[in-house]
């Protein structure tokens, strides 16, 4: 079989996070116009897609995942006519808009839920999931992703009803396909507005399991698995949505995928499925997260991160499609996580890029990683603002546990790693804002800005712009073959990709070690690119130094 092409395979995404990109009125949060300002900006950096996380009006208590009008622009992000002109900006430049679709749930300040609690016989009560206490307490012991219980009270009609997420985050039941009927409605809309698809958030979840029971509350992994995701009637609603939607616009959709496993990843993205084009798949970013989640951190190996790649490309073979990322608003900054940085932090960065744009899948590039922006390691928890890290924090030291431990667990995995503000320029705030911003700038901001990226030949910013525009030459790296190659090796990621024209070997060190390497099988080849100025060779090996990252190309016969 011959892969299909689309455009949507072969471009690359860029996140923005609109409350911590740019600033335009001294509020202290990013907003349309502040993004507008830096059009050119993306442009340059050779980008074909902007995904953009929520702008819709909010109470803003899961920083914009908690919608209460999803045909509103929030206040604090513009008006809807900020809005127009983004897409138009964008249009203009040759760039496609991603709206992000958030109908697992809704706010509890919807005005479907403000009627759906006012009596147990209102029209919207079936907009929920309600049910009666037990035994003096909620229907079941379904823990929510965000800590405690996924079951809220409502004294007004005296039943609960279920929040996955925060208690502000009632789940949607599409099981009433009055529900269903209305998030078509919201898609059409901003479909015919003109934006070129969707990331659709926690996209598997839409699907319940009605008897809600009892579960194991000592391992939360298998609670997302066989409660969570992958409900009856989820491949019934997408196929549903495709039929009644998508099918009838030039679109593209990206679902997010906790508990999409391999085995059953096709079912979502298979061509021949008609659900939708590709999934966020989470299992590498997952990687070290124990029993309890995020903040339970266990030991894993470099192999385990090299099998999901390898894996992920065995399983989804030329039938499907999948994301290729190593951060976003949710998760640690890439080079903080997966690089090294501090002393090879511009080295790590670029080679991570190399990995992105190399492998099989769309990439999505998170604002600020074109950068090397880096976590951010505030000594006082109160520097943090969100919802998830203050809800797991309340638990911690319900449990008698050490705050300070505590503070380092979220120094290396807390989603405010991600959220502070974009790093301009090294003026007062990063250049971000003239006001005071939501939440704090990171400190290396003097040193780590688009500023100084643009004023240095060697920047990771420079390295990027480059990357991205080989990228769109070498049709190779969207559609090849792919072969992990050493696969043992503790150090290196090396692979092979290769068509009936090319052939490509990429060679990654992720280590701060200098040493040689020899590729067996790679003879007759030139240097494509790399992290490092040259890439030194003698005779068969590669002498590989620290963080290096190499492409080679073989030469024609």
């Amino acid at each position: 079989m011959t892969i299909t092409r689309k455009w949507w395979k072969e471009e690359v995404i860029y996140q923005i996070y609109p409350r911590s990109f740019k600033d335009s009125n001294g509020d202290g949060i990013g907003d349309i116009q502040g993004i507008i300002s830096k059009l050119d900006y993306l442009s340059d950096l050779g980008i074909d897609i902007v995904w953009l996380s929520p702008v819709y009006r909010s109470p803003n208590d899961d920083n914009g995942y908690d919608i209460s009008d999803y045909y509103d622009i929030h206040p604090e992000f513009g008006t809807m006519a900020d809005f127009d002109l983004l897409l138009q900006g964008l249009h203009d430049r040759g760039i496609r808009l991603l709206m992000d679709l958030v109908v697992n749930h809704s706010s509890d300040e919807h005005q479907w839920f403000q009627e759906s609690r006012k009596s147990r016989d209102n029209p919207y009560r079936d907009f929920y999931f309600w049910r009666p206490g037990k035994n003096g307490g909620p229907p079941s012991n379904l823990p929510s992703f965000f800590g405690g219980s996924a079951w809220a009270y409502d004294e007004l009609t005296e039943e609960y009803y279920l929040h996955i997420f925060t208690k502000k985050q009632p789940d949607l039941n599409w099981e009433n396909q009055k529900v269903r009927e209305e998030v078509y409605t919201i898609m059409r809309f901003w479909l015919d507005k003109g934006v070129d698809g969707f990331r659709m958030d926690v996209i598997p979840l839409i699907s319940k399991n009605l008897d809600f029971p009892e579960v194991d509350l000592s391992d939360f992994s298998s609670v997302i698995h066989d409660h969570f995701s992958n409900g009856p009637r989820v491949h019934e609603f997408l196929q549903e949505m495709h039929r009644e939607v998508l099918h009838h616009y030039d679109c593209m959709t990206v679902g997010e995928g906790p508990g999409i496993t391999m085995e059953i990843a096709n079912d979502y993205v298979g061509e021949d499925r008609k659900e939708i084009n590709m999934i966020f798949h989470l299992d590498h970013m997952l990687l070290g997260y124990g029993p309890q989640g995020k903040m339970d951190l266990v030991p894993t190996s470099f192999t385990d991160f090299k099998d999901l790649f390898s894996d992920w490309y065995q399983v989804i073979g030329e039938q499907g499609w999948i994301n290729i990322f190593l951060d976003n608003h949710d998760f640690a900054r890439m080079v903080s996580r997966w690089g090294d940085d501090d002393q090879y932090r511009k080295q790590s960065a670029k080679m991570l890029a190399i990995l992105i744009m190399t492998l099989r899948g769309t990439p999505c590039i998170y604002n600020g990683s074109e950068i090397g922006m880096t976590n951010v390691y505030f000594d006082d928890i109160n520097e943090y603002k969100d919802v998830e890290t203050w809800n797991f924090y309340r638990e911690h030291l319900d449990r008698g546990e050490d705050p300070e431990a505590f503070l380092k667990i979220v120094h290396r995995v807390g989603r405010d790693n991600a959220r502070t503000p974009m790093q301009w320029d090294d003026s007062k705030h990063a250049g971000f804002t003239s006001g005071q911003p939501w939440i704090k700038v990171n400190p290396n901001y003097s040193d780590i800005n688009v500023e100084e990226a643009q004023k240095d030949n060697d920047s990771i910013l420079k390295f990027y712009q480059h990357l991205l525009s080989v990228r769109k030459a070498h049709p190779t790296w969207v559609y090849g073959a792919y072969a992990s190659i050493d696969h043992g090796h503790d150090q290196i990621f090396a692979y092979k990709r290769w068509d009936a024209d090319n052939t490509y070997y990429i060679v990654l060190n992720f280590s701060e070690k200098s040493f040689d390497y020899i590729i067996p099988e790679m003879h007759t080849t030139s240097r494509l690119l790399g992290n490092y100025p040259k890439t030194e060779i003698e005779g068969d090996a590669i002498a590989m130094k620290p963080w290096e990252g190499v492409v080679f190309q073989a030469e024609s016969e």
